[in-house]
């Protein structure tokens, strides 16, 4: 198990996602962790990696570009960072805490198969550290609600270190696109059923050769009760535990039965 820590104002917070240094949720999140720590560090990609997943750079050599004392880019993947943030960069002192994000869109469903903020997490959880991934969900034609984000955060990370959880497990947290104050509670629910690429544009290019690009239509499950996807669209905001460990023991019981 991950210990319950209760006084927050002297952990070490390492912040990545995989929307790039530079995006505007990182900058939330980095808000958001001073309110609780005065030692945050930051180490993402120095670049956009929506949808890398848990993709790790091993064919060629990753570059650290210090930004600021504790504010560093890699040019890798939301993996990659978390990596050298806690094995090399903070190696004297690792982190007690990883926050990744907050990805600008829903982790939702199988979102999280893709995502490279819940991939960053994961790796964390991987390297023994506790670690959050923060999603705000949000449409095309409406402003991203980082306050939404950015009021209810600090309190959710409080509450759920106060009782830790195991050492295989990530959390992850959702928004909803409401404001603050329209907020419909809290809610701890399973993975519900979202998958992208129903909508692949076929077209030509300059040069008259044919591709492919994968869009963003979604088949998704938004009224099975329970799921992440119903309470965030319903305004709530969905915490869902995350387990590393991707073995299905029920299946496990009737494959020994058949291979004994």
């Amino acid at each position: 198990m991950f210990a319950p820590i209760e006084d927050l104002s002297k952990i070490r917070i390492l912040i990545s996602n995989d929307d790039g240094i530079h995006a505007p949720g990182i900058k939330v999140l980095e808000r958001i962790a001073r309110a609780l720590s005065n030692d945050v560090w930051v180490v993402a990609p120095d670049a956009e990696q929506s949808a890398a997943g848990h993709s790790l750079t091993i064919r060629r050599p990753l570059r650290i570009r210090k930004l600021s004392r504790r504010r560093f880019s890699v040019d890798g993947t939301p993996t990659d960072s978390v990596l050298l943030g806690i094995n090399h960069i903070l190696k004297d002192r690792k982190p007690d805490l990883v926050l990744s994000g907050i990805n600008r869109g829903a982790n939702l469903g199988e979102d999280v198969t893709y995502s490279g903020t819940v991939a960053a997490a994961m790796e964390a959880v991987i390297l023994g550290v506790p670690a959050f991934a923060f999603s705000q969900f949000t449409t095309l034609d409406h402003p991203v609600k980082w306050a939404t984000a950015e009021h209810w955060a600090p309190g959710i990370i409080r509450r759920a270190l106060s009782v830790g959880w195991g050492r295989n497990v990530l959390i992850n947290v959702n928004f909803p696109d409401v404001l603050h104050n329209q907020v419909s509670g809290i809610e701890v629910a399973r993975q519900g059923k979202r998958k992208i690429g129903d909508e692949l544009a076929e077209r030509l290019d300059p040069r008259g050769d044919p591709y492919v690009w994968i869009g963003a239509q979604r088949a998704e499950e938004r009224s099975a009760p329970g799921t992440d996807l119903e309470a965030v669209v319903r305004g709530a905001i969905s915490i869902t535990p995350l387990c590393v460990d991707l073995t299905d023991h029920a299946t496990m019981g009737g494959l020994s039965a058949v291979f004994a």
